[in-house]
């Protein structure tokens, strides 16, 4: 009498299942990483707290986010190698992307970040916006904002893109 069952899946089909599942995950968690930080926690703690302090805090919380970016991003590009399940177009998009979210952490992480925070150590106690440094400072704060959306829109065209074969 012939087996019912179905078959159980092969080695390399769940390798590749597991693949695509991590490269969601790395995904998610690099995106979800941006959004709570920029979009709520920078926020409540600027709300929370003088925006000195709030600066501190949050000057930190980027620091972090930086690592947690050029984690990811290498993660991910490890990922999108060994992933099976893509295309030469998807895998090139997905790679794309991965790219172009880390050259904005970088600008971020690297470029913007150490010079504001140099601004806030000269302004001294009274705080930036009291100090002849407001205007640099408010331009590049608005400069890393802008760097910040545009990672964060890319970071949800890369957690859809990173889904399974059909995505």
């Amino acid at each position: 009498m012939p087996d019912s069952r179905p078959a159980a899946p092969s080695r390399s089909a769940s390798r590749v299942s597991r693949i695509a599942a991590a490269r969601l995950l790395v995904a998610v968690l690099w995106a979800g990483t941006l959004w709570a930080l920029g979009y709520i926690a920078a926020p409540a703690v600027f709300a929370a707290v003088p925006s000195t302090v709030a600066g501190d805090v949050v000057a930190v919380l980027l620091h972090r986010l930086g690592w947690v970016s050029l984690g990811c991003a290498v993660a991910m590009l490890v990922l999108v190698r060994l992933s099976g399940d893509l295309d030469a177009g998807r895998r090139r998009l997905l790679n794309l992307l991965v790219l172009a979210m880390l050259a904005c952490a970088l600008v971020m992480w690297i470029g913007l970040q150490p010079g504001m925070a140099q601004m806030r150590e000269l302004a001294g106690p009274s705080g930036v916006r009291a100090s002849p440094y407001w205007t640099q400072f408010a331009v590049m704060h608005g400069v890393s904002q802008l760097f910040h959306v545009i990672e964060s829109v890319l970071a949800a065209v890369l957690v859809l893109k990173s889904r399974g074969p059909s995505a």
